[in-house]
């Protein structure tokens, strides 16, 4: 049986006003949870590199979980274990944000690790040399310098935690996915749906990469 398809673009534009409304939704996730996830990073980074063994295995207890999981497992752990353990649901968009905080966080751990264990001993050393204590050698030395090295990576993460949102359908948050799933359940245009999906997370993610090269520019720039 000889069966043809064709693509049908009038389809395809008409889902777009339908997959808007996910837009709101995917950047509130990545964005409150990334902003989350970079402070869990900075905390976690540094108490990586700490000396002292009780402070440093717990973050590498923590980073080695939530990097060796799929953060599909982690959303679902949050959104239908954890409310047993709680006595009381956790709302979706609640759920994904956490997953995306923790996730993220154990990223961000191992970028800023990075960062401040690439700055040059000399740079700790000249600070104190200058009268600086340790915390300010830190502050104004050696953190601005390894903040600078830690953008594209710091990027690269931020698309990564954007595009993981697409996870979250599973849980009903009303995103992008979420979003073209139940237009599909009605219109059975799924070929046309996926495609403006796929088409609204490229012009987000490259969005976003267009403003970090210019902030790694920036940044470069005032070195």
């Amino acid at each position: 049986m000889d069966v043809t398809f064709q693509f049908d673009w009038q389809a395809a534009f008409a889902s777009i006003p339908h997959l808007l409304p996910g837009i709101p939704y995917t950047l509130l996730i990545s964005f409150v949870g990334l902003a989350i996830g970079f402070i869990i990073g900075i905390i976690f980074g540094l108490l990586r590199i700490s000396p002292v063994s009780w402070l440093r295995i717990p973050a590498i207890t923590y980073i080695e979980i939530f990097r060796g999981t799929p953060v599909l497992v982690q959303v679902l752990f949050i959104f239908y274990g954890l409310p047993q353990l709680l006595g009381g649901p956790i709302n979706a968009l609640v759920a994904g944000i956490a997953a995306i905080a923790v996730n993220s966080g154990a990223y961000i751990s191992e970028i800023v690790r990075g960062g401040v264990q690439s700055i040059d001993r000399g740079q700790k050393e000249a600070g104190l040399s200058l009268g600086l204590s340790r915390r300010q050698t830190f502050r104004y030395i050696i953190w601005p310098q390894a903040f600078r090295r830690m953008i594209p990576a710091l990027g690269n993460q931020g698309i990564i935690s954007i595009k993981d949102t697409s996870l979250f359908s599973v849980i009903g948050v009303g995103e992008l996915v979420r979003q073209g799933q139940v237009y599909i359940a009605t219109t059975f245009t799924a070929l046309e749906v996926y495609l403006m999906v796929a088409m609204l997370y490229l012009a987000i993610t490259l969005s976003l990469s267009l403003v970090l090269r210019i902030i790694e520019r920036k940044g470069l720039a005032g070195q």
